[in-house]
Protein backbone atom coordinates (compact mmCIF):
# COMPACT_ATOMS: atom_id res chain seq x y z
CA UNK A 1 0.00 0.00 0.00
CA UNK A 2 1.25 3.55 -0.62
CA UNK A 3 2.56 5.40 2.41
CA UNK A 4 0.03 7.41 4.48
CA UNK A 5 -0.50 10.87 3.03
CA UNK A 6 -0.50 12.84 6.28
CA UNK A 7 0.54 16.46 5.78
CA UNK A 8 3.36 15.99 8.25
CA UNK A 9 4.41 12.45 7.35
CA UNK A 10 7.91 11.35 8.30
CA UNK A 11 9.18 11.36 4.72
CA UNK A 12 7.92 14.87 4.01
CA UNK A 13 9.43 16.19 7.24
CA UNK A 14 12.76 14.55 6.38
CA UNK A 15 12.61 16.03 2.89
CA UNK A 16 11.92 19.48 4.33
CA UNK A 17 14.59 19.29 7.06
CA UNK A 18 17.36 17.91 4.85
CA UNK A 19 16.54 20.41 2.11
CA UNK A 20 16.75 23.24 4.63
CA UNK A 21 20.18 22.01 5.79
CA UNK A 22 21.33 21.66 2.19
CA UNK A 23 20.40 25.24 1.37
CA UNK A 24 21.74 26.51 4.70
CA UNK A 25 25.15 24.83 4.47
CA UNK A 26 25.99 24.84 0.76
CA UNK A 27 23.73 26.52 -1.81
CA UNK A 28 24.55 30.24 -1.53
CA UNK A 29 28.16 30.03 -0.32
CA UNK A 30 29.39 32.23 -3.18
CA UNK A 31 27.71 35.29 -1.61
CA UNK A 32 30.10 35.07 1.34
CA UNK A 33 32.73 36.29 -1.11
CA UNK A 34 33.94 39.09 1.19
CA UNK A 35 35.15 36.54 3.78
CA UNK A 36 36.84 34.40 1.13
CA UNK A 37 38.58 37.46 -0.35
CA UNK A 38 40.22 38.05 3.03
CA UNK A 39 41.62 34.48 2.94
CA UNK A 40 42.72 34.80 -0.69
CA UNK A 41 44.60 38.00 0.08
CA UNK A 42 46.33 36.26 2.98
CA UNK A 43 47.39 33.50 0.56
CA UNK A 44 48.67 36.18 -1.86
CA UNK A 45 46.25 35.51 -4.74
CA UNK A 46 46.83 38.15 -7.47
CA UNK A 47 49.44 39.80 -5.21
CA UNK A 48 51.60 40.48 -8.28
CA UNK A 49 49.06 43.19 -9.25
CA UNK A 50 49.93 45.27 -6.19
CA UNK A 51 52.40 48.07 -6.97
CA UNK A 52 54.28 50.63 -4.90
CA UNK A 53 52.67 54.06 -4.85
CA UNK A 54 53.07 57.44 -3.19
CA UNK A 55 50.69 58.68 -0.51
CA UNK A 56 49.41 62.20 0.15
CA UNK A 57 52.45 63.18 2.27
CA UNK A 58 54.95 61.53 -0.03
CA UNK A 59 54.96 58.29 1.96
CA UNK A 60 55.43 54.95 0.22
CA UNK A 61 52.24 52.89 0.05
CA UNK A 62 51.20 49.64 -1.58
CA UNK A 63 48.50 50.21 -4.19
CA UNK A 64 46.38 47.05 -4.57
CA UNK A 65 43.49 48.57 -6.53
CA UNK A 66 44.25 46.27 -9.51
CA UNK A 67 44.03 43.27 -7.17
CA UNK A 68 40.67 44.50 -5.85
CA UNK A 69 39.41 44.94 -9.42
CA UNK A 70 40.35 41.34 -10.20
CA UNK A 71 38.46 40.03 -7.20
CA UNK A 72 35.49 42.24 -8.11
CA UNK A 73 35.53 40.87 -11.65
CA UNK A 74 35.48 37.28 -10.36
CA UNK A 75 32.41 38.01 -8.24
CA UNK A 76 30.72 39.94 -11.07
CA UNK A 77 31.10 36.99 -13.44
CA UNK A 78 30.01 34.46 -10.80
CA UNK A 79 26.90 36.45 -9.83
CA UNK A 80 26.06 36.94 -13.50
CA UNK A 81 26.37 33.22 -14.23
CA UNK A 82 24.38 32.43 -11.09
CA UNK A 83 21.41 34.36 -12.46
CA UNK A 84 21.78 34.18 -16.23
CA UNK A 85 22.12 30.39 -16.42
CA UNK A 86 19.01 30.03 -14.29
CA UNK A 87 17.06 30.46 -17.54
CA UNK A 88 18.31 27.29 -19.31
CA UNK A 89 18.39 25.57 -15.95
CA UNK A 90 14.72 26.45 -15.45
CA UNK A 91 13.85 24.85 -18.79
CA UNK A 92 15.94 21.82 -17.81
CA UNK A 93 14.10 21.56 -14.51
CA UNK A 94 10.63 21.87 -16.06
CA UNK A 95 11.37 19.37 -18.82
CA UNK A 96 13.55 16.69 -17.22
CA UNK A 97 12.60 16.90 -13.60
CA UNK A 98 14.36 16.87 -10.27
CA UNK A 99 16.84 14.00 -10.60
CA UNK A 100 18.52 15.12 -13.81
CA UNK A 101 18.67 18.76 -12.70
CA UNK A 102 20.16 17.94 -9.31
CA UNK A 103 22.79 15.58 -10.70
CA UNK A 104 23.86 18.34 -13.10
CA UNK A 105 23.98 20.89 -10.26
CA UNK A 106 25.92 18.56 -7.96
CA UNK A 107 28.47 17.96 -10.71
CA UNK A 108 29.00 21.72 -11.19
CA UNK A 109 29.23 22.35 -7.44
CA UNK A 110 31.77 19.58 -6.96
CA UNK A 111 33.89 20.81 -9.86
CA UNK A 112 33.85 24.32 -8.34
CA UNK A 113 35.02 23.16 -4.91
CA UNK A 114 37.77 21.02 -6.47
CA UNK A 115 39.01 23.95 -8.56
CA UNK A 116 39.26 26.18 -5.50
CA UNK A 117 40.98 23.37 -3.59
CA UNK A 118 43.69 22.95 -6.23
CA UNK A 119 44.12 26.66 -6.96
CA UNK A 120 47.06 28.64 -5.62
CA UNK A 121 48.64 32.06 -5.98
CA UNK A 122 50.27 30.77 -9.17
CA UNK A 123 46.96 29.30 -10.42
CA UNK A 124 44.73 32.13 -9.20
CA UNK A 125 42.85 32.28 -12.50
CA UNK A 126 41.16 28.98 -11.60
CA UNK A 127 38.93 31.12 -9.38
CA UNK A 128 37.08 32.47 -12.43
CA UNK A 129 35.46 29.16 -13.47
CA UNK A 130 35.43 27.83 -9.89
CA UNK A 131 33.24 30.58 -8.43
CA UNK A 132 30.92 30.42 -11.45
CA UNK A 133 30.49 26.65 -10.99
CA UNK A 134 29.79 27.14 -7.29
CA UNK A 135 27.20 29.82 -8.05
CA UNK A 136 25.34 27.84 -10.74
CA UNK A 137 25.45 24.57 -8.81
CA UNK A 138 24.17 26.30 -5.69
CA UNK A 139 21.20 27.94 -7.40
CA UNK A 140 20.24 24.55 -8.89
CA UNK A 141 20.18 23.05 -5.39
CA UNK A 142 17.90 25.90 -4.29
CA UNK A 143 15.65 25.61 -7.34
CA UNK A 144 15.03 21.90 -6.87
CA UNK A 145 14.35 22.37 -3.15
CA UNK A 146 11.81 25.19 -3.46
CA UNK A 147 9.23 22.76 -4.87
CA UNK A 148 9.14 21.09 -1.42
CA UNK A 149 6.78 23.92 -0.46
CA UNK A 150 4.14 22.19 -2.61
CA UNK A 151 4.04 19.36 -0.05
CA UNK A 152 2.81 21.68 2.69
CA UNK A 153 -0.22 23.34 1.05
CA UNK A 154 -1.25 26.36 3.10
CA UNK A 155 2.34 27.03 4.19
CA UNK A 156 3.73 26.93 0.65
CA UNK A 157 5.00 30.53 0.53
CA UNK A 158 6.48 30.23 4.01
CA UNK A 159 8.52 27.16 3.00
CA UNK A 160 9.72 28.81 -0.23
CA UNK A 161 10.85 31.95 1.59
CA UNK A 162 12.45 29.86 4.35
CA UNK A 163 14.55 28.00 1.78
CA UNK A 164 15.58 31.28 0.18
CA UNK A 165 16.53 32.60 3.61
CA UNK A 166 18.64 29.49 4.18
CA UNK A 167 20.25 30.13 0.79
CA UNK A 168 21.19 33.64 1.95
CA UNK A 169 22.51 32.36 5.29
CA UNK A 170 24.76 29.82 3.58
CA UNK A 171 27.04 32.70 2.61
CA UNK A 172 28.39 32.32 6.16
CA UNK A 173 30.10 29.12 4.95
CA UNK A 174 33.05 31.18 3.76
CA UNK A 175 33.24 32.75 7.24
CA UNK A 176 33.79 29.25 8.61
CA UNK A 177 36.48 28.72 5.97
CA UNK A 178 38.09 32.02 7.08
CA UNK A 179 38.04 31.08 10.77
CA UNK A 180 39.45 27.62 10.02
CA UNK A 181 42.15 29.22 7.89
CA UNK A 182 43.13 31.47 10.83
CA UNK A 183 43.31 28.31 12.97
CA UNK A 184 45.74 26.62 10.59
CA UNK A 185 43.41 24.67 8.27
CA UNK A 186 44.48 25.17 4.66
CA UNK A 187 42.14 26.39 1.95
CA UNK A 188 42.72 23.12 0.08
CA UNK A 189 41.67 20.92 3.00
CA UNK A 190 38.49 22.94 3.60
CA UNK A 191 37.33 22.74 -0.02
CA UNK A 192 38.24 19.07 -0.39
CA UNK A 193 35.90 18.42 2.53
CA UNK A 194 33.16 20.39 0.77
CA UNK A 195 33.74 18.25 -2.33
CA UNK A 196 33.26 15.09 -0.30
CA UNK A 197 29.92 16.39 1.00
CA UNK A 198 28.51 15.96 -2.51
CA UNK A 199 27.81 12.33 -1.57
CA UNK A 200 25.11 13.62 0.79
CA UNK A 201 23.46 15.58 -2.04
CA UNK A 202 23.44 12.49 -4.28
CA UNK A 203 21.87 10.26 -1.61
CA UNK A 204 19.19 12.84 -0.93
CA UNK A 205 18.43 13.12 -4.65
CA UNK A 206 17.57 9.43 -4.97
CA UNK A 207 15.90 8.75 -1.62
CA UNK A 208 14.13 11.94 -0.49
CA UNK A 209 13.08 13.72 -3.68
CA UNK A 210 10.82 12.78 -6.63
CA UNK A 211 12.16 11.89 -10.03
CA UNK A 212 10.08 14.58 -11.75
CA UNK A 213 8.33 17.60 -10.19
CA UNK A 214 6.16 17.93 -7.10
CA UNK A 215 2.75 19.03 -8.44
CA UNK A 216 0.59 21.77 -6.97
CA UNK A 217 -2.12 21.37 -5.80
CA UNK A 218 -0.95 18.03 -4.45
CA UNK A 219 -3.01 15.07 -5.73
CA UNK A 220 -4.43 12.45 -3.38
CA UNK A 221 -2.23 9.46 -2.48
CA UNK A 222 0.88 11.27 -3.71
CA UNK A 223 4.13 9.35 -3.20
CA UNK A 224 7.72 10.02 -4.16
CA UNK A 225 11.27 8.85 -3.52
CA UNK A 226 12.62 5.30 -3.22
CA UNK A 227 10.02 2.85 -1.86
CA UNK A 228 11.85 -0.45 -1.47
CA UNK A 229 9.44 -3.25 -0.59
CA UNK A 230 6.32 -1.15 -1.30
CA UNK A 231 3.90 -1.82 -4.11
CA UNK A 232 4.01 0.70 -6.91
CA UNK A 233 0.82 0.59 -8.90
CA UNK A 234 0.05 2.31 -12.14
CA UNK A 235 -2.28 4.77 -10.42
CA UNK A 236 0.37 5.70 -7.86
CA UNK A 237 2.89 6.30 -10.60
CA UNK A 238 0.53 8.57 -12.49
CA UNK A 239 -0.15 10.56 -9.34
CA UNK A 240 3.52 10.86 -8.50
CA UNK A 241 4.96 11.72 -11.86
CA UNK A 242 2.08 13.04 -13.92
CA UNK A 243 2.57 10.45 -16.66
CA UNK A 244 1.79 6.80 -17.25
CA UNK A 245 4.67 4.34 -17.36
CA UNK A 246 4.99 1.61 -20.01
CA UNK A 247 3.10 -1.56 -19.41
CA UNK A 248 6.24 -3.35 -18.28
CA UNK A 249 6.42 -1.05 -15.26
CA UNK A 250 2.88 -1.54 -14.01
CA UNK A 251 3.64 -4.81 -12.20
CA UNK A 252 3.62 -4.43 -8.41
CA UNK A 253 6.85 -5.15 -6.58
CA UNK A 254 5.55 -8.02 -4.45
CA UNK A 255 6.62 -11.60 -4.03
CA UNK A 256 3.24 -12.83 -5.31
CA UNK A 257 3.35 -10.94 -8.59
CA UNK A 258 2.29 -13.17 -11.48
CA UNK A 259 4.49 -13.74 -14.46
CA UNK A 260 7.71 -15.47 -15.32
CA UNK A 261 9.87 -16.21 -12.27
CA UNK A 262 13.60 -15.54 -12.29
CA UNK A 263 16.35 -17.52 -10.59
CA UNK A 264 15.64 -19.01 -7.18
CA UNK A 265 16.89 -16.68 -4.45
CA UNK A 266 16.05 -16.41 -0.81
CA UNK A 267 13.47 -13.74 0.06
CA UNK A 268 16.00 -11.04 0.98
CA UNK A 269 18.03 -11.44 -2.22
CA UNK A 270 14.91 -11.68 -4.36
CA UNK A 271 13.49 -8.40 -3.00
CA UNK A 272 16.85 -6.72 -3.59
CA UNK A 273 17.02 -8.06 -7.16
CA UNK A 274 13.47 -6.93 -7.94
CA UNK A 275 14.11 -3.46 -6.53
CA UNK A 276 17.30 -2.93 -8.56
CA UNK A 277 15.57 -4.26 -11.67
CA UNK A 278 12.62 -1.91 -11.14
CA UNK A 279 14.88 1.14 -10.70
CA UNK A 280 16.81 0.21 -13.87
CA UNK A 281 13.61 -0.16 -15.92
CA UNK A 282 12.36 3.23 -14.64
CA UNK A 283 15.61 4.86 -15.64
CA UNK A 284 15.49 3.39 -19.15
CA UNK A 285 11.85 4.39 -19.62
CA UNK A 286 12.62 7.90 -18.40
CA UNK A 287 15.41 8.34 -20.96
CA UNK A 288 13.43 6.86 -23.84
CA UNK A 289 9.96 8.30 -23.32
CA UNK A 290 10.18 11.46 -21.21
CA UNK A 291 12.95 13.31 -23.03
CA UNK A 292 11.38 13.41 -26.46
CA UNK A 293 7.79 13.92 -25.29
CA UNK A 294 8.72 16.73 -22.95
CA UNK A 295 10.86 18.49 -25.54
CA UNK A 296 8.01 18.44 -28.04
CA UNK A 297 5.43 19.56 -25.48
CA UNK A 298 7.55 22.60 -24.64
CA UNK A 299 6.66 24.15 -27.99
CA UNK A 300 3.51 22.27 -28.97
CA UNK A 301 1.44 22.68 -25.80
CA UNK A 302 2.59 25.53 -23.59
CA UNK A 303 4.20 28.12 -25.86
CA UNK A 304 1.16 30.40 -25.97
CA UNK A 305 0.59 30.39 -22.20
CA UNK A 306 4.26 30.95 -21.53
CA UNK A 307 4.37 33.87 -23.98
CA UNK A 308 1.38 35.46 -22.29
CA UNK A 309 3.11 35.19 -18.93
CA UNK A 310 6.29 36.62 -20.37
CA UNK A 311 4.60 39.68 -21.93
CA UNK A 312 2.37 40.45 -18.94
CA UNK A 313 2.88 43.61 -16.93
CA UNK A 314 3.23 41.47 -13.81
CA UNK A 315 6.40 39.95 -15.22
CA UNK A 316 7.85 43.25 -16.51
CA UNK A 317 7.34 45.18 -13.26
CA UNK A 318 8.53 42.21 -11.23
CA UNK A 319 11.70 42.13 -13.33
CA UNK A 320 12.33 45.81 -12.61
CA UNK A 321 11.62 45.27 -8.90
CA UNK A 322 14.17 42.45 -8.70
CA UNK A 323 16.84 43.98 -10.95
CA UNK A 324 17.32 47.34 -9.23
CA UNK A 325 17.53 45.83 -5.76
CA UNK A 326 19.74 42.96 -6.83
CA UNK A 327 22.23 45.37 -8.44
CA UNK A 328 22.44 47.28 -5.15
CA UNK A 329 23.20 44.09 -3.21
CA UNK A 330 25.73 42.74 -5.67
CA UNK A 331 27.69 45.98 -5.77
CA UNK A 332 27.70 46.12 -1.96
CA UNK A 333 28.96 42.54 -1.57
CA UNK A 334 31.51 42.83 -4.37
CA UNK A 335 33.00 46.06 -3.00
CA UNK A 336 32.69 45.36 0.74
CA UNK A 337 36.37 44.57 1.26
CA UNK A 338 37.65 47.76 -0.50
CA UNK A 339 35.02 49.80 1.35
CA UNK A 340 36.17 48.45 4.72
CA UNK A 341 39.79 49.04 3.73
CA UNK A 342 38.93 52.68 3.06
CA UNK A 343 36.80 53.27 6.19
CA UNK A 344 39.28 51.55 8.55
CA UNK A 345 42.36 53.16 7.06
CA UNK A 346 43.67 49.76 6.00
CA UNK A 347 43.92 48.26 9.52
CA UNK A 348 43.82 44.45 9.03
CA UNK A 349 42.34 43.74 12.48
CA UNK A 350 39.40 46.12 11.94
CA UNK A 351 38.82 44.81 8.41
CA UNK A 352 38.75 41.25 9.78
CA UNK A 353 36.39 42.30 12.60
CA UNK A 354 33.85 43.91 10.29
CA UNK A 355 34.17 41.11 7.74
CA UNK A 356 33.33 38.60 10.48
CA UNK A 357 30.39 40.76 11.59
CA UNK A 358 29.04 40.85 8.05
CA UNK A 359 29.35 37.07 7.64
CA UNK A 360 27.73 36.39 11.03
CA UNK A 361 24.72 38.56 10.20
CA UNK A 362 24.23 36.46 7.06
CA UNK A 363 23.31 33.54 9.31
CA UNK A 364 20.19 35.47 10.33
CA UNK A 365 18.79 35.22 6.79
CA UNK A 366 17.12 31.92 7.59
CA UNK A 367 15.39 33.60 10.55
CA UNK A 368 14.28 36.68 8.58
CA UNK A 369 12.90 34.97 5.47
CA UNK A 370 9.95 33.08 7.07
CA UNK A 371 8.43 36.40 8.16
CA UNK A 372 8.02 37.29 4.51
CA UNK A 373 6.35 33.93 3.85
CA UNK A 374 4.02 34.43 6.81
CA UNK A 375 3.07 37.85 5.42
CA UNK A 376 2.15 36.23 2.10
CA UNK A 377 0.34 33.29 3.72
CA UNK A 378 -1.55 35.32 6.33
CA UNK A 379 -4.84 35.04 4.44
CA UNK A 380 -4.72 31.21 4.31
CA UNK A 381 -7.51 29.63 6.27
CA UNK A 382 -9.56 32.81 6.29
CA UNK A 383 -12.80 32.99 4.30
CA UNK A 384 -12.40 34.76 0.98
CA UNK A 385 -14.79 37.32 -0.43
CA UNK A 386 -17.60 35.99 -2.60
CA UNK A 387 -16.24 35.24 -6.06
CA UNK A 388 -12.59 35.82 -5.06
CA UNK A 389 -10.19 33.19 -6.35
CA UNK A 390 -7.27 31.77 -4.40
CA UNK A 391 -4.82 33.35 -6.83
CA UNK A 392 -6.40 36.77 -6.31
CA UNK A 393 -6.12 36.34 -2.56
CA UNK A 394 -2.45 35.36 -2.94
CA UNK A 395 -1.76 38.43 -5.09
CA UNK A 396 -3.49 40.71 -2.61
CA UNK A 397 -1.40 39.25 0.20
CA UNK A 398 1.83 39.76 -1.77
CA UNK A 399 1.40 43.57 -1.97
CA UNK A 400 2.63 44.18 1.58
CA UNK A 401 5.61 41.87 1.05
CA UNK A 402 6.66 43.61 -2.16
CA UNK A 403 6.30 47.06 -0.58
CA UNK A 404 8.29 46.19 2.56
CA UNK A 405 11.08 44.69 0.46
CA UNK A 406 11.43 47.90 -1.58
CA UNK A 407 11.38 50.02 1.58
CA UNK A 408 14.09 47.90 3.21
CA UNK A 409 16.30 48.30 0.14
CA UNK A 410 16.08 52.10 0.23
CA UNK A 411 16.97 52.16 3.93
CA UNK A 412 19.84 49.73 3.40
CA UNK A 413 21.18 51.79 0.51
CA UNK A 414 21.04 55.00 2.57
CA UNK A 415 23.06 53.40 5.38
CA UNK A 416 25.57 51.91 2.94
CA UNK A 417 26.04 55.35 1.37
CA UNK A 418 26.99 56.95 4.72
CA UNK A 419 30.80 56.86 5.23
CA UNK A 420 30.60 56.20 8.99
CA UNK A 421 32.20 52.92 10.09
CA UNK A 422 30.06 51.98 13.17
CA UNK A 423 26.90 52.53 11.08
CA UNK A 424 27.91 49.59 8.91
CA UNK A 425 26.68 47.18 11.60
CA UNK A 426 23.16 48.48 10.92
CA UNK A 427 23.91 48.28 7.18
CA UNK A 428 24.76 44.58 7.55
CA UNK A 429 21.49 43.92 9.41
CA UNK A 430 19.36 45.74 6.84
CA UNK A 431 21.23 44.04 4.00
CA UNK A 432 20.56 40.50 5.19
CA UNK A 433 16.94 41.35 6.07
CA UNK A 434 16.31 42.87 2.65
CA UNK A 435 18.11 40.11 0.77
CA UNK A 436 16.06 37.45 2.58
CA UNK A 437 12.83 39.24 1.67
CA UNK A 438 14.02 39.88 -1.90
CA UNK A 439 14.79 36.35 -3.08
CA UNK A 440 12.12 34.62 -1.03
CA UNK A 441 9.53 37.13 -2.25
CA UNK A 442 10.75 36.75 -5.82
CA UNK A 443 10.18 32.99 -5.89
CA UNK A 444 6.93 33.19 -3.90
CA UNK A 445 5.43 35.86 -6.18
CA UNK A 446 6.24 33.89 -9.35
CA UNK A 447 4.67 30.79 -7.81
CA UNK A 448 1.37 32.58 -7.06
CA UNK A 449 1.12 34.94 -10.04
CA UNK A 450 1.82 32.43 -12.84
CA UNK A 451 0.95 28.78 -13.64
CA UNK A 452 3.06 26.27 -11.74
CA UNK A 453 3.98 24.45 -14.97
CA UNK A 454 6.01 27.52 -15.99
CA UNK A 455 7.65 28.19 -12.63
CA UNK A 456 11.11 26.94 -13.61
CA UNK A 457 11.13 28.81 -16.92
CA UNK A 458 9.82 32.10 -15.53
CA UNK A 459 12.03 31.95 -12.45
CA UNK A 460 15.02 31.23 -14.67
CA UNK A 461 14.12 33.98 -17.12
CA UNK A 462 13.63 36.70 -14.52
CA UNK A 463 16.92 35.74 -12.88
CA UNK A 464 18.71 35.69 -16.25
CA UNK A 465 17.43 39.11 -17.31
CA UNK A 466 18.21 40.61 -13.92
CA UNK A 467 21.72 39.14 -14.29
CA UNK A 468 22.26 41.19 -17.43
CA UNK A 469 21.26 44.29 -15.47
CA UNK A 470 23.59 43.33 -12.61
CA UNK A 471 26.59 43.51 -14.97
CA UNK A 472 26.47 47.26 -14.31
CA UNK A 473 28.20 46.58 -10.99
CA UNK A 474 31.62 46.26 -12.64
CA UNK A 475 31.40 49.61 -14.52
CA UNK A 476 30.25 51.18 -11.25
CA UNK A 477 33.26 49.72 -9.47
CA UNK A 478 35.60 50.93 -12.23
CA UNK A 479 34.00 54.38 -12.03
CA UNK A 480 34.65 54.57 -8.29
CA UNK A 481 38.24 53.37 -8.62
CA UNK A 482 38.98 55.64 -11.59
CA UNK A 483 37.33 59.05 -12.14
CA UNK A 484 35.87 59.29 -8.59
CA UNK A 485 39.22 58.57 -6.93
CA UNK A 486 37.91 55.83 -4.65
CA UNK A 487 34.95 57.84 -3.29
CA UNK A 488 31.71 55.90 -3.96
CA UNK A 489 29.34 58.65 -2.73
CA UNK A 490 27.90 59.64 -6.11
CA UNK A 491 27.46 56.01 -7.20
CA UNK A 492 25.72 55.17 -3.92
CA UNK A 493 23.36 58.15 -4.25
CA UNK A 494 22.52 57.14 -7.82
CA UNK A 495 21.79 53.55 -6.77
CA UNK A 496 19.61 54.76 -3.91
CA UNK A 497 17.51 56.83 -6.30
CA UNK A 498 17.32 53.87 -8.68
CA UNK A 499 16.03 51.66 -5.85
CA UNK A 500 12.97 53.92 -5.54
CA UNK A 501 11.68 52.51 -8.86
CA UNK A 502 11.07 49.19 -7.06
CA UNK A 503 7.93 50.71 -5.51
CA UNK A 504 6.20 50.62 -8.91
CA UNK A 505 5.65 46.86 -8.67
CA UNK A 506 3.66 46.70 -5.38
CA UNK A 507 1.60 49.73 -6.47
CA UNK A 508 0.69 48.00 -9.75
CA UNK A 509 -0.27 44.72 -8.02
CA UNK A 510 -2.38 46.68 -5.53
CA UNK A 511 -4.20 48.52 -8.33
CA UNK A 512 -4.78 45.24 -10.16
CA UNK A 513 -6.35 43.60 -7.10
CA UNK A 514 -8.49 46.67 -6.43
CA UNK A 515 -9.75 46.66 -10.02
CA UNK A 516 -10.68 42.98 -9.75
CA UNK A 517 -12.59 43.64 -6.53
CA UNK A 518 -14.36 46.61 -8.13
CA UNK A 519 -15.39 44.55 -11.17
CA UNK A 520 -16.63 41.77 -8.92
CA UNK A 521 -18.73 44.25 -6.92
CA UNK A 522 -20.23 45.74 -10.08
CA UNK A 523 -21.05 42.29 -11.42
CA UNK A 524 -22.74 41.35 -8.17
CA UNK A 525 -24.72 44.59 -8.09
CA UNK A 526 -25.93 44.20 -11.68
CA UNK A 527 -27.01 40.61 -11.11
Amino acid sequence: MPEPQSKFSVRRCLTFATGLLECLCFAGAVFGWAALVFVLKEDRYFSSLCVNGTGVNGTRTLDCSAQDEQFSLIFTIASFMNNFLTLPNGFLFDRFGTTVTRLYGIFLYTMGTLMVAFSSSALAYLLFPALSFLAVGGILLLMTNMQVGNLFGSRRSTIITLYNGAFDSSSALFLIVKLLHESGVSLRAAFLFLSGCSVIHILRTFFLLPRNLIPYPLPDRYTYGASCGKSVTASAEVAANGEALPAAEETPLTNNAPGKQGPVFNKKHKDYYLHISFIWRRFISFCCFTAFNNFVSLFALSEKTFRECLLSRFFLWHLLWLSVMQLRHYLFIGTLNPMLQRLTGGQPSLVSQYTNAFAITQLCGVLCAPWNGLIMDRHKGKPRAAGETEQEADLRASVLSLFLTALQCVLFSLCASTPYLPLQYLTFILQVLNRSFLYGGNAAFISVAFPSCHFGKLYGLVMALSAVFSLLQYPCFALVKGPLGGDPLYVNVGLTLLSVFAFIHPVFVYMHCRNLASERAKSKASS
